[in-house]
């Protein structure tokens, strides 16, 4: 479907008569894939639907040990302290080279940093993660590049690095951005996250602009 609409919008530029390089999204995954990928139905089998992410954050462990990959200007970031009141808030993200955005943050969370409460590290999710103990955190929320090969790494190494009984959860859990006409691959990443490692849906946003958030945990 957003092949077709690239070629829909690059044949009106071209029918308008401007000069316009348009060039695909670059896709690391092969978009039919996405029918061979199915849950069974013990991996949606206790699957809760709720409105959205903020009603997800106060269903998620409170006062526990957390980390947020992908934190832009740390909108998100601001809720999880305030909805689950973390006793430690770890934020990763590389900012690119948006020193703004990372100044921003830096300001925005100074007494949390200043009371031990919030670490901010600047570098890529998936080399950071790593640092970290082995069921380390309670839980991890994941908003990162949206691409299906980084975001299945960080669910493979975030299982590692959540408690028994963690949960990892995360952002966008659909097939692109409509309005940007950008595929994303986490659709593709979580469910064969899920199929290869045993785990389940507990929860599942329904936002009305799509951009839904999961929760996953181990089946036991």
């Amino acid at each position: 479907m957003l092949s077709a609409l690239f070629e829909k919008l690059r044949n009106l530029i071209r029918i308008s008569g401007y000069d316009l390089l348009i060039t695909k999204p670059e896709m690391d995954y092969d978009i039919n894939l996405l029918n061979k990928v199915k849950l069974h139905e013990r991996n949606i089998a206790n699957l809760k639907i709720i409105p959205n992410r903020e009603d997800l954050l106060k269903l998620l462990p409170k006062n526990g040990i957390v980390a947020e990959l992908g934190v832009n200007k740390g909108d998100f970031s601001q809720q999880i302290l305030k909805i689950t009141q973390p006793k430690l808030l770890i934020l990763i993200d590389t900012w690119d080279s948006d020193n703004r955005k990372y100044n921003f943050v830096n300001k925005r969370f100074t007494q949390e940093m200043d009371s031990g409460k919030i670490k901010i590290i600047r570098g890529r999710s998936e080399k950071e993660i790593q640092k970290f103990s082995n069921e380390y955190f309670d839980w991890i929320y994941i908003d990162t590049t949206h691409a299906y090969s980084q975001t299945l790494q960080e669910l493979e190494l975030c299982r590692l690095k959540v408690k028994q009984g963690g949960v990892i959860a995360g952002h966008d859990y659909c097939q692109g951005n409509i309005n940007k006409a950008i595929p994303y691959g986490i659709v593709l990443a979580v469910n064969k996250f899920c199929l290869k490692y045993d785990w389940e849906f507990i929860y599942l946003t329904h936002e009305t602009d799509r951009f839904l958030s999961y929760a996953l945990k181990k089946i036991i």
